[in-house]
């Protein structure tokens, strides 16, 4: 990959501020309206560490970036499925050996259970090596009587009641934390470890629940099998050697992001912190920073569409982020709830295809079934879970759509934040660790794979993926 200087790139776009219907830089966003960022007390400091992010080496390659795009316009005609998903923040002291292989097996096996039961090609995007930052909805909340500063992710301030201060210092230590769970990402790949044949060494130390340990045991013995025989009349292929795995992360930091930003010899800007970057459902405004940022980067990129999204907003931030109908360009990531979906998806389905321009649609059916116990715990039910990713494939099949991911928050770990399976609203505190939403757990995550088998298959029988129009 060929680069600017840094020092040159970093002057060109400080001039480059002028905005007008042509007119990008990864700085133009700054004179428009902008949420969720934290207020730092020393702006030099900021500066410093800004340009310190700029002058590092880039975490992913522009090339890898290109690969994404073109199996995410692959994923749009339906002929693969994306699989997103991780924490819903990362923690700087998570970043260690055990924890990313954790992340990076539970995605392993979920795409197993997928390709096996459903024979669609998987494209795996992580939420890690860049997910530390999280909007919140007031600046400041109250802890035992005390109001302090929110905690707005390790890249901005520590959970710590006693540093909470927006600390510049962290953006840079998010860069080293992202590009050695990157390191270590590609080690493992290299290693072999995402080799099908180690299939069975896939599975973590957790007590899976019978049914699913059973399920999931079957499809490593039919994958094995297959490749006995593959390997007894010489078609074994190095591509089960190998996985694709792309990193991703809410892109809401747009001073971290604009470091991050560089610019090719043609002209083009990529951001090289993750090859995939998402607008929230807070950020989205059509007048927005964010909005303003995101449509100069090369990147495939994603925006987040929930209930309050009006149809002629959606119309106007499709032409807005893919002005040339770029297939694998933009990500329509729905995040409605099981209640919503029925009276939301169908309009905004309705919408998309009336710009003519192809987008990949994922359902996230987290966020939207998010609900507060009687004694104050935030969780999510499995069933209402499923539910929404149900839904979304029978909608999308009655409107001459497709389904072309889901997009989660799991972890690899036995925690009880969600109900379902053995965990019930009265023990979700017995090991709830989350500092943000609920997550899925392993024994959930597995079952809902299992669930998207059934549904990918279920809408097969009706109407192939491949023969619905975008």
């Amino acid at each position: 990959m060929e680069l600017h200087n840094h020092n040159e790139h970093h002057k060109c776009c400080d001039d480059e501020t002028t905005l007008g219907a042509d007119s990008w830089s990864p700085f133009s966003w700054k004179p428009l309206p902008i949420k969720h960022q934290p207020k730092y007390e020393d702006a030099g400091a900021l500066q410093r560490a800004l340009q310190k992010v700029h002058a590092l080496p880039p975490i992913v390659h522009e090339q890898e970036m290109k690969e994404l795009k073109d199996s995410l316009a692959r994923a749009c005609n339906g002929e693969m499925f994306v699989l997103q998903g991780g924490d819903c923040a990362e923690r700087f002291e998570d970043c260690t050996q055990e924890a990313i292989e954790k992340k990076f097996k539970i995605l392993l096996q979920m795409s197993l259970i997928i390709i096996s039961g459903a024979g669609v090609p998987i494209i795996r995007l992580a939420r890690m090596a860049g997910q530390f930052a999280k909007p919140r909805s007031s600046d400041v909340e109250t802890v035992d009587g005390v109001q302090v500063h929110s905690y707005l992710g390790d890249s901005v301030n520590s959970y710590t009641i006693n540093d909470r201060r927006p600390d510049p210092q962290r953006l840079v230590d998010a860069y080293f934390h992202s590009s050695a769970t990157v390191n270590y990402l590609r080690a493992m790949i290299a290693g072999g470890v995402s080799d099908l044949a180690s299939a069975p060494q896939w599975k973590l130390d957790n007590v899976l629940e019978p049914k699913v340990r059973e399920e999931y045991e079957r499809v490593v013995t039919r994958i094995l099998d297959a490749m006995s025989f593959l390997t007894t009349i010489r078609a074994f292929s190095e591509q089960t050697r190998s996985v694709n795995l792309y990193t991703s992360h809410e892109g809401l930091l747009l001073d971290y992001e604009s470091a991050l930003t560089i610019k090719m010899k043609n002209g083009e800007h990529y951001n090289s912190g993750a090859h995939f970057l998402w607008i929230g459902d807070r950020t989205r405004s059509i007048d927005g920073a964010h909005i303003e940022y995101f449509r100069g980067i090369k990147n495939p990129i994603g925006v987040k569409v929930g209930p309050t999204m009006k149809s002629e907003e959606l119309i106007r931030l499709i032409e807005v982020l893919n002005p040339d109908k770029e297939p694998g360009r933009l990500t329509l990531i729905t995040r409605y709830g099981a209640s919503k979906i029925d009276s939301c998806l169908p309009d905004h389905i309705k919408a998309a295809q009336s710009t003519q321009t192809p987008v990949l649609w994922i359902s996230d059916p987290c966020h939207g079934n998010t609900e507060v116990t009687a004694s104050g715990i935030k969780t999510r039910n499995i069933v209402q879970v499923m539910s929404e990713i149900n839904k979304a494939f029978s909608i999308h099949a009655q409107h001459g759509s497709r389904l072309g991911g889901v997009h989660l928050e799991l972890t690899c770990d036995d925690v009880t934040e969600c109900v379902g399976g053995a965990v019930q609203y009265d023990n979700l505190s017995t090991k709830y660790e989350s500092f943000c939403d609920p997550r899925l757990n392993y024994t959930q995550s597995l079952e809902i794979a299992f669930s998207i088998v059934n549904s990918i298959n279920h809408n097969k029988s009706h109407k192939k993926f491949n023969e619905i129009s975008l």
